[in-house]
């Protein structure tokens, strides 16, 4: 089930990471509703024609940038060309990120600053080089990806959840000083969620992770697309600063 939010129709909205996993499920339901979905991809200009053909058949307008979130001057370039000459952007997906399992003790600093640039420092850049034109737009909604790992740490995973933990920060500081210009920003931290990164795991992981969750399943990047249009509409509007989980029950 979509759920489905008038106000999205034709709304210009950014998405980082659009390409798999949870950030495409997301610029399909955006799509299925008319809105004009922006993403971002880095090399293959074929298989961004192909997303774009994609999201244009599910319903809505498709722009493809040219850029990755650690590279700012391409960012900014292409950010400003597509504002100036299409209009101004009134919503922002900051999905992008890696992930790496390490042991702390094996951690290198490459590692660290690899993980760190993409899923906090590239989501930073990405909001600031798109604040001033916020400022022009109306009814704008900013949605951070981050992590139950975020929240609650998990072992192999520390550079990952600081990056992750350091974005629900940035969250609420930008939250609180947008907020005038009625310029909204939550954060959104998934558990498990059935992705090609969980279906990697054996049956015996899936069965033990499983055990932990209260409702006993992981949750589909569906039902994350449905929380991430909600928070994009006008449904949410007062709203602005929260963390919300949506984890099958996992922090409980």
């Amino acid at each position: 089930m979509i759920a489905t939010f008038a106000d999205l129709k034709d709304k210009v909205i950014l998405i980082t990471g659009a390409g798999r996993g949870i950030g495409k499920d997301i610029s399909l339901a955006l799509a299925a509703q008319g809105a004009h979905v922006v993403f971002n991809y880095r090399g293959d200009e074929s298989k961004a024609m192909e997303l774009k053909e994609e999201l244009e058949r599910a319903g809505g307008r498709a722009t493809g940038l040219k850029f990755d979130v650690t590279d700012y001057p391409a960012m900014t370039k292409a950010i400003d060309e597509f504002t100036k000459t299409v209009g101004p952007i009134s919503g922002l997906v900051n999905n992008a990120g890696i992930s790496k399992d390490t042991l702390l003790l094996r951690l290198k600093p490459e590692e660290i600053s690899s993980i760190i640039d993409t899923n906090l420092k590239g989501s930073m850049m990405v909001t600031q080089a798109l604040s001033r034109n916020f400022l022009k737009a109306e009814h704008v909604s900013i949605v951070n990806m981050s992590s139950i790992v975020g929240l609650m740490g998990n072992p192999s995973q520390a550079a990952y959840a600081a990056s992750k933990a350091g974005l629900i920060g940035f969250s609420k500081s930008v939250a609180k000083e947008l907020a005038s210009r009625n310029v909204r920003c939550n954060v959104i931290c998934p558990g498990f969620i059935q992705t090609d990164m969980t279906d990697a795991l054996n049956d015996k992981a899936k069965e033990e992770y499983s055990k932990s969750i209260p409702l006993a399943r992981f949750g589909s990047t569906q039902e994350v697309a449905n929380l991430t249009c909600f928070l994009l509409s006008r449904a949410s509007s007062y709203i602005t600063g929260e963390v919300i989980k949506i984890d099958g029950g996992l922090y409980i």
